[in-house]
């Protein structure tokens, strides 16, 4: 069975940082494609970074350009997520996913564009909370 665990959320003021881990028991290093998502209150989840791990291209959400950075550890299946200079619309539970046979194009997010990508993913995390102050 697959598990994605998450950790690494918190409560931060603005400007703050935080590193989001997800722990993949084999399927960070197996899937073609790993991201991040997050779901604030009272809205639709949506994709924020991915990466396809063949050849290490990354994607982003406009919203989280220069801001946000993924990477991945194969030795330790973990994927992770470098959070900096919070906002307060950055509050969401942030959740992994992952897609073993995913291609790049879908791994940007395809016709429907990284945000509105959730549909191309097979296995997710829990998720983990995040929550910024001002």
């Amino acid at each position: 069975q697959v598990q994605l665990v998450e950790s690494g959320g918190g409560s931060v003021q603005a400007g703050g940082s935080l590193r989001l881990s997800c722990a993949g028991s084999g399927y960070i290093t197996s899937s073609d494609c790993v991201g991040w998502f997050r779901q604030a209150p009272g809205r639709e989840r949506e994709g924020i970074a991915t990466i396809y791990t063949p050849d290490g291209r990354t994607f982003y959400a406009d919203s989280v350009k220069g801001r946000f950075t993924i990477s991945h550890d194969n030795a330790k299946s973990t994927l992770y997520l470098q959070i900096n200079s919070l906002k307060p619309e950055d509050t969401a539970i942030y959740y992994c996913a992952a897609r073993p046979d995913l291609g790049p194009f879908g791994c940007s997010g395809g016709y429907s564009g990284l945000t509105r990508s959730e549909h191309e993913f097979s296995y997710w995390g829990q998720g983990t909370q995040v929550t910024v102050s001002s």
